[in-house]
């Protein structure tokens, strides 16, 4: 396993780290007992960072995570968590419910502290009150120990330009911006780096787009971005190859992101993704896999308020 720092933190994080949705039961069919070996054999295989939320299960990945905690020494993760999302249409940056929020998630896990905590999902929020009460609020719980760094995450990109353009942030994840049909975070990442901002990309596969899988009944995919990239998934396999090995070595390549967070609670799935990314990732199969998409590159899906979403069939 290879390990990158995340922005000015001294955190080395592993390349791949292990997205607890999953075991939230995000993608359904949680075999709790499965999920929890999934997570042992990513640690076993030298993934050392955990990305949940309350949101993920409506607290159950956390509830599932505190299970498994009590039989894993606090030194061997790093451990990620989120707040201001609850459920589908529910959001709270709200500098009470914020402080309350860290406090829940470090007892449903069982912890001491969170390493990083980070805003979830603000596109669906004020960005303002995002700066001026969320943000401070996680601050605090950082001052008082409770949190040792702090970011946001989210889908369109312009959100985390207009926040780090009025505060100071340790680190950022974003979504389905960087894998094999939409690589829009490349134009973000001079920027990040400037500011000194750890950088997470989460969504290798693009929410089960890039995988054999079915996707989820919530999946906002256009129809036109769902064949094109069944297209992809159907040319690798006549190949004789899984696209999502090719989508996760695709990922990791890039010495900018910090880590990617995959996730599954399935422990072949997750021996794996361990297994691919020791893979040398084959120029040839990229290649043809990128001109099959080439059509839908910049195409995604409105996410958030109005005001914070980007028209991706128009181009960014």
């Amino acid at each position: 396993m290879k390990y990158r720092e995340l922005g000015k933190t001294g955190l080395r994080i592993s390349v791949v780290s292990y997205g607890a949705a999953s075991i939230g039961n995000e993608y359904g069919n949680l075999d709790e007992t499965q999920g929890i070996r999934s997570l042992h054999v990513a640690l076993d295989g030298g993934v050392n960072f955990i990305d949940t939320s309350p949101y993920y299960g409506r607290t159950l990945s956390e509830k599932v995570l505190g299970k498994a905690f009590k039989e894993i020494q606090r030194d061997r993760f790093i451990i990620g968590t989120k707040c201001g999302r609850y459920d589908v249409n529910e959001f709270d940056f709200s500098i009470g419910r914020l402080t309350r929020s860290v406090d829940e998630s470090l007892q449903r896990m069982g912890l001491d502290y969170l390493d990083i905590i980070q805003c979830h999902d603000i596109e669906f929020g004020s960005l303002d009150q995002v700066v001026n009460e969320a943000l401070p609020a996680l601050r605090r719980a950082q001052q008082q120990g409770k949190a040792r760094y702090i970011g946001v995450t989210g889908f369109p990109l312009k959100i985390f330009q207009y926040i780090l353009d009025r505060t100071e942030l340790d680190c950022m994840l974003s979504y389905c911006h960087y894998s094999l049909h939409n690589t829009s975070l490349l134009g973000l990442i001079p920027y990040l780096k400037n500011k000194g901002i750890g950088i997470m990309n989460a969504s290798p596969f693009s929410e089960s787009l890039l995988t054999r899988q079915p996707l989820p009944s919530w999946h906002h995919a256009p129809p036109v971005l769902r064949e094109y990239c069944r297209r992809a998934v159907e040319h690798c396999d006549r190949k004789g190859f899984d696209i999502a090995s090719l989508a996760i070595r695709f990922c990791v390549e890039n010495p900018d992101i910090t880590t990617t967070v995959a996730g599954t609670a399935n422990p072949t799935n997750m021996a794996n993704i361990l297994k691919w990314i020791e893979q040398p990732l084959d120029g040839e199969l990229l290649a043809e896999v990128q001109e099959i998409l080439a059509p839908v590159k910049i195409m995604l899906w409105p996410v958030g308020c109005p005001e914070n979403s980007e028209n991706y069939e128009a181009g960014l």
